[in-house]
């Protein structure tokens, strides 16, 4: 007989939530046994893509009804520290999309009370599931020290997107959302200390609180003398142009992802489906002739075979599986998750005071 099905509830059913919902159902490991957001009765577009799952409004209401063995939590990033911590309690692992919490200290909690109530913690850093940033990360560390990298997702959003974009920033920056996937892709590479972190932030929209901003760019530098910069801005008035930046420059060359943006003039920066894609991944080797001309000529490596959103999510809820079955240790990626976060935070706090942040051991 096969291990028993692994009962997941889903909390917060926007994008992310349903596409976790949809690899749940997908999964034969994990059986879906209900749905908690907002308005979940009027949710006829749940009811239609998944007959017959129940619905709730609030989690203590889900969690008295199905006793999960295990809470994925998709809603707005206010309200991840109190549902995983509810989670917990209730003797329920946790999937939980980043960021994993609102503040620094939240998230060292919830880290905290996954170890001491010996349950799993997985936190959705998707990026570390998708083969051609795993291959960009590898190449990364093989191109000498220092490095430079440099990174963006500035988004173009209107209508729906707007609104859930206005909505994130109640809590969350568009430095804070976004960033932690990639400072921690940077951390990746280099496996060296940040140590300080300088940020720059605007404030482009009246359509926001007084306090937030909806563009802003952090600049970090690490311990080994790597340097990297993170660009992110969110609204109907960001530019479509350069959106999509990612490489990294070292002494022996350089590697960067050719986005599918570049090709493609109708891809549009606010599709969820176009932050993870890539298209080809650029290797330019720095090595001269006799001559001083280039040694090489650039490596294309396609990457057009690689894993769609949905797959992706599969593959991180493949992930929470194994690690629920007791197949990986998840305490670096805790480590990780939380370093990230500690350098996003740190660029906010640059933000409000103009000062460089200096980070401690």
């Amino acid at each position: 007989m096969g291990a028993q099905r692994v009962r997941v509830l889903v909390v917060g059913l926007g994008t992310m939530g349903t596409s976790h919902a949809r690899a749940y159902k997908a999964i034969d490991e994990f059986e879906l046994v209900g749905l908690c957001t907002r308005h979940a009765a009027q949710r006829a577009d749940l009811e239609a893509e998944f007959p017959g799952a129940p619905r709730f409004e609030t989690l203590d209401d889900a969690l008295a009804a199905t006793r999960p063995d295990a809470v994925a939590i998709c809603a707005y990033t206010e309200h991840h520290a109190a549902m995983a911590l509810k989670a917990l309690a209730a003797g329920a692992h946790v999937f939980c999309e980043k960021p994993l919490a609102d503040t620094l200290e939240a998230a060292e909690r919830i880290v905290a009370a996954a170890r001491e109530a010996r349950k799993t913690l997985l936190i959705g850093y998707i990026l570390r599931v998708h083969p051609s940033w795993s291959r960009f990360v590898e190449i990364g560390r093989t191109l000498g020290k220092p490095l430079v990298m440099r990174m963006n997702l500035n988004q173009q959003s209107a209508g729906s997107f707007w609104q859930v974009h206005k909505n994130l920033m109640r809590s969350t920056s568009p430095l804070v959302d976004c960033g932690v996937h990639y400072v921690d892709i940077m951390c990746q590479v280099t496996r060296a200390r940040p140590v300080a972190v300088h940020a720059i932030g605007a404030r482009l929209t009246g359509e926001i609180a007084p306090a937030m901003y909806n563009y802003g760019h952090l600049d970090i530098t690490f311990d080994d003398g790597s340097v990297g910069w993170y660009e992110a801005g969110w609204g109907p008035m960001i530019s479509e142009t350069a959106h999509f930046v990612k490489d990294i420059i070292g002494p022996n060359g350089s590697v960067s992802i050719v986005s599918h943006e570049s090709a493609d003039a109708t891809a549009k920066s606010a599709d969820h489906n176009t932050h993870t894609q890539t298209n080809a991944l650029r290797i330019h080797h720095a090595a001269l002739d006799a001559n001083g001309a280039f040694a090489k000529p650039d490596d294309l490596v396609s990457t057009e075979d690689e894993p769609g959103h949905q797959e992706l999510c599969e593959r991180e809820q493949r992930l929470f599986l194994k690690a629920i079955r007791g197949g990986i240790d998840l305490t670096e990626h805790h480590e990780d998750a939380l370093n990230s976060l500690r350098i996003v935070f740190a660029a906010d706090e640059s933000v409000r005071t103009g000062e460089v942040v200096r980070l401690k051991r």
